[in-house]
């Protein structure tokens, strides 16, 4: 365990541990305490409201609340939960480690991330296949309050394996009368720089008496633009140069590792936020109140992102300066790295734009009829829609770069590419390839929930709660292609065979479209990056016109050739197999005891209840090929095999299937109390997480690749091209035929509350997994035109593995009231959580050697990783699990200051095995016992995919506010105010080796507030 593990786990067991001591010295001096009386309000008063509800819930839960209403202590719903003890946040974009979230994205609950979302007890979901609300889209302003329940009971409604989070709006009837706030603010990122990004919500709050009873009204509006900037450096997976290819001579020990290549990305993102709310609420007598709310986010986002990177595709013909320096394990640490065949190294440098708008909006309606006064009859009736649209696009140029120059001693790669004026020089660059990918989603949920409610006067029981829930959703989900459609303009590897040359942007023909462009301040003026050549952002954003332009100089150049090649084309969602539609209704039943014993020594009061649901699923879609491109070459080259290539002709086969299945799910809830201050729990649950929509879709895409051996001469010039077969492979999007992950969830907690704003808590849990999901493959058969079988290796997700995730929170909160007056109103929290999980496959795989290509060896491949020598790695944790949590935060409030310092911190955790950026297939095989062995190739037959983890994190953000009359107020935000961080590792046989490390500076907001 590293130094700042140890530092960040030594402070909260020395907060929670030691200081645990204090409260009986503030109980003990209260009564004498003389003196100004400690006026509770804004985050103290906060802080009692939650810790309040979770004293008198009857499910082990932790809750935020806002200060003030309309106002959470963070930018995001997602920055939010962090604070929470056994929450944690993914610093990375959602799905793509490759890029940083500098808000934070995907939010898990101790370690896992199977957690359902609600607004206001209501199911939330956002379109695109997830079922969990994107918690980072919402606007924060909108909220009263924050709540997980890390054991959910029987009443509340299924798929929180890991953890429920509930978003809490205001109601009118929530205030008095008349409620009035109005905030404004404006953020700044010192790396981003001058960008304005103001923010702006406003609520009004009203309650009146009329001849049909009491009504009320509440409106609330928040608009947001949040612009940040990520600044990033990486390092590709380490090859292994053998002291000899011949296996007489061949010394594992002497083998040298060296990176395929450096390079950097910056990336520009505005994010604009627009909540609306509205609540309208009906008291016609007092046993009748309707509620009706209305509730929609919306998001767009916008990311502009340059990106220098590698694209060497003959890692064995690399050579390191004879100045270079390895450490012990043979890994290359610093010196010059450079490819004489190529006179340097092939470079791409991109431009990206990623576009996407989405909102989700909720209309519900709530009636409750207190039929008697031991029964009350609750409908809530429900209908949600969401959708999403996205464009994400990439236009890169090609250069050759001298050489490489590097050093990986630092605690940030430091890279040097070619002098500025070669880096300026447009005939060092080419048009290389474009890449697009576009989507777009809709989802409706109807459901209608009815709950009833009897009250007993009795000893024991208190009352019994029985009810149901009926639930339709309906899902489109279009992609205009499986992934990207990358599309090859020209590149050095075509020349001799397709074109005479590269389309150079010093060519007259070719020029235009791309500029000069600078990216200033990067990492903070660490590095000095020359200008060089990017697409313009224009000409990414002009797709599909400005891309067919582009395209047309490879058309020319092969003309020129004489050769024949196949004219670009734009992704489209005109094609039958983008289109994957789903539905799924489900019906629920519960019921639920709630009982007690008060007269007991130490009384016991809890809940034990039982839930059933059926949930029956449907999808279509399309299982879709479309054949590689004819391979061509240029005259007078000499070519063999082509008798081995397969051919099969272009075809989409519409698909559908139907799923069924029930869960039967109770419930224990039981608490003692030992005091009024000391409390005990025990909570047991059977809970399941159905797959996201994402996973059940019926989408299906075939693949093939023409092998091939291409032979140059000295020259460079292309003399033979043997072709050596042709892999068929495919990835199927999703399984609709997947069971719901089902987990049998215990805990076991002791609550000490010494003050209305003082707690020590400890929690032990375990969660026991069954049907997890991993990737597996099968075999999909097709005819070719000869009409022989053909079979393609698809793989695809199944219920596949069993695991546990299991460990203990420890949380300790409190105000000094006890300390001299000019230290009164200080405060403190600190939480601890530690989990340690397993995955076990239920057919396992694990082989020491991979072989063959990602899709033939995929299974051991994904699940337990494989090097670049074809060494498999072995069982891997479960993604997104850190062992260790760590929360501080120093608190302030007195004489109108509200101060607050919070550290959050979190231990190294897997991203995932066979990520984009750290995987490929033109590894080297080092097992004696293959036919390979040895020959570095680059023929897709040796696949490799490394362990992704994020290292050990940890920022520090604080706030400083002060009440200038107890209507206005004004206050400073800062966030990541050291200047976290955020470090990638790949693991290798020869060492954990930096892939990237992310910077985004920090941020501070300005804000004011003010109550009428």
């Amino acid at each position: 365990m590293n130094k700042l593990q140890k530092t960040a786990i030594a402070a909260a067991v020395a907060q929670v541990v030691v200081l645990h001591a204090s409260p009986v010295w503030a109980q003990t001096a209260e009564p004498a305490v003389t003196g100004p009386v400690v006026v509770v309000s804004g985050q103290r008063a906060a802080l009692q409201s939650a810790q309040k509800l979770k004293q008198d819930s009857d499910e082990v839960v932790d809750s935020i609340v806002a200060e003030d209403i309309g106002k959470l202590p963070d930018r995001s719903v997602t920055e939010v939960l962090q604070r929470i003890a056994g929450v944690t946040i993914d610093r990375n974009m959602a799905g793509d480690p490759n890029r940083q979230s500098v808000e934070g994205s995907g939010v898990s609950v101790r370690g896992l991330t199977y957690v359902r979302s609600e607004i206001n007890g209501r199911d939330a979901f956002s379109a695109g296949g997830g079922r969990s609300l994107g918690f980072s889209d919402v606007a924060p302003e909108l909220m009263a309050g924050v709540d997980v329940y890390k054991n959910p009971s029987a009443e509340q409604v299924e798929g929180a394996v890991a953890g429920l989070v509930n978003l809490r709006t205001a109601m009118p009837f929530d205030f008095k009368g008349f409620k009035g706030t109005v905030g404004v603010s404006e953020s700044y990122s010192t790396l981003r720089q001058g960008k304005p990004s103001p923010t702006a919500t406003v609520l009004l709050s009203n309650r009146w008496t009329t001849d049909i009873g009491e009504i009320g009204a509440l409106i609330d509006f928040a608009h947001a633009k949040s612009p940040s900037r990520s600044d990033g450096v990486g390092v590709d997976p380490y090859f292994p140069h053998v002291n000899s290819t011949d296996p007489a001579l061949y010394d594992r020990n002497k083998t040298q590792w060296i990176p395929l290549g450096v390079g950097y990305r910056s990336q520009d993102f505005d994010r604009t936020r627009r909540g609306d709310y509205a609540a309208f609420q009906w008291k016609p007598n007092k046993d009748l109140t309707a509620g009706l709310t209305y509730f929609k986010t919306r998001y767009k986002e916008d990311l502009d992102e340059h990106v220098v990177a590698s694209s060497e595709d003959k890692w064995y013909q690399q050579v390191a300066s004879s100045n270079s320096v390895f450490d012990k394990n043979g890994a290359f640490q610093s010196g010059t790295i450079s490819n004489p065949t190529y006179g340097g190294s092939p470079f791409n440098s991109s431009q990206r734009i990623n576009t996407r708008e989405s909102s989700t909006r909720d209309i519900s309606l709530n009636v409750q009829w207190r039929v008697s006064p031991d029964l009350t009859w609750t409908n809530d009736f429900q209908h949600v829609r969401s959708t999403t649209e996205g464009f994400d696009a990439d236009v890169s140029t090609g250069f050759i770069l001298p050489n490489q120059t590097m050093d990986m001693t630092g605690k940030v790669p430091q890279i040097g590419l070619g002098s500025a004026a070669y880096m300026a020089d447009p005939k060092n660059y080419y048009w290389a390839y474009t890449q697009e990918a576009l989507d777009r989603a809709t989802a409706t949920q109807k459901a209608w929930k009815s709950d009833v409610k009897y009250s007993f006067d009795d000893p024991v029981l208190r009352d019994i709660r029985f009810g149901v829930r009926l639930a339709n959703r309906e899902g489109d989900n279009n992609k205009a292609q499986k992934f990207y459609n990358w599309q090859a303009i020209t590149f050095p590897w075509m020349e001799g065979w397709q074109i005479n040359g590269v389309a150079r942007l010093s060519d007259p023909r070719f020029a235009g479209g791309a500029s000069l462009q600078t990216i200033d301040n990067f990492f903070g003026g660490k590095y000095s990056l020359p200008p060089m050549l990017f697409a313009d952002s224009a000409t990414v954003r002009g797709f599909p016109d400005q891309w067919a332009k582009i395209h047309s100089y490879h058309d020319i150049l092969c003309a020129e050739k004489g050769s024949t090649c196949d004219p670009w084309k734009p992704a489209t969602f005109n094609d039958p197999a983008a289109t994957n539609t789903q539905t799924e209704k489900t019906r629920a039943a519960y019921t639920q005891l709630r009982f007690g014993w008060d007269d007991l020594k130490f009384p016991i009061d809890g809940n034990v209840g039982i839930r059933y649901v059926r949930t029956q699923g449907a999808g279509s879609g399309y299982v879709a090929y479309t054949p590689p491109s004819t391979p061509s070459v240029g005259t007078g080259v000499n070519v063999t095999g082509l008798d081995k290539l397969i051919n099969i002709p272009a075809f989409a086969q519409s698909q559908s299937f139907t799923n069924s299945y029930g869960n039967w799910l109770p419930s224990l809830n039981l608490r003692m109390k030992a005091s009024n201050e000391l409390q005990f729990r025990f909570a047991a649950a059977k809970a399941i997480s159905r797959p996201d929509f994402n996973q059940l879709q019926v989408q299906t895409t075939l693949n093939a690749e023409h092998l091939q051996t291409v032979t140059r001469d000295a020259a460079g010039n292309t003399t033979a091209v043997q072709f050596n077969g042709t892999s068929l492979t495919g990835t199927s999007d999703g399984n609709p035929l997947l069971k719901p992950i089902r987990a049998t969830n215990v805990d076991l907690t002791a609550e000490w509350y010494f003050a209305k704003a003082g707690s020590l808590t400890f929690s032990l849990f375990n969660k026991d997994l069954q049907d997890i999901i991993v990737t597996k493959n099968y075999a999909y058969t097709a005819k070719d035109v000869t009409g022989a079988s053909r079979s393609f290796v698809v793989t695809g997700p199944v219920n596949g593995a069993k695991g546990f995730a299991r460990g203990f929170e420890i949380a300790h909160q409190q105000y000094y009231d006890f300390v001299p007056d000019w230290l009164r109103g200080i405060g403190t929290q600190a939480s601890w959580t530690y989990v340690e999980s397993e995955r076990t496959l239920k057919d396992p795989v694990y082989e020491a050697w991979c072989a063959g290509s990602d899709a033939s060896s995929n299974y051991n491949l994904s699940i337990n990783g494989c090097d670049t020598d074809a060494r498999a790695f072995g069982k891997t944790p479960l993604p997104g699990l850190s062992r260790h949590t760590v929360n501080l935060a120093l608190m302030y409030e007195q004489h109108g200051l509200s101060l607050r310092v919070a550290y959050n911190w979190r231990s190294r955790y897997l991203l995932g095995v066979n990520q984009w950026g750290s995987r490929g297939n033109n590894g080297l095989n080092t097992n004696p016992a293959s036919s390979s062995f040895l020959i570095p190739t680059t023929n897709n037959d040796q696949a490799f995919g490394l362990p992704l983890y994020q290292a050990a994190y940890g920022q520090v953000d604080a706030s400083i506010f002060y009440d200038f009359t107890d209507k206005f107020r004004v206050g400073l935000e800062g966030t990541n105010l050291t200047n976290s961080y955020t470090r990638q590792i790949m693991q290798q046989h020869s060492g954990d080796f930096t892939r990237q490390v992310f910077m985004s500076g920090p941020r501070y907001t300005l804000l004011a507030q003010y109550s009428f």
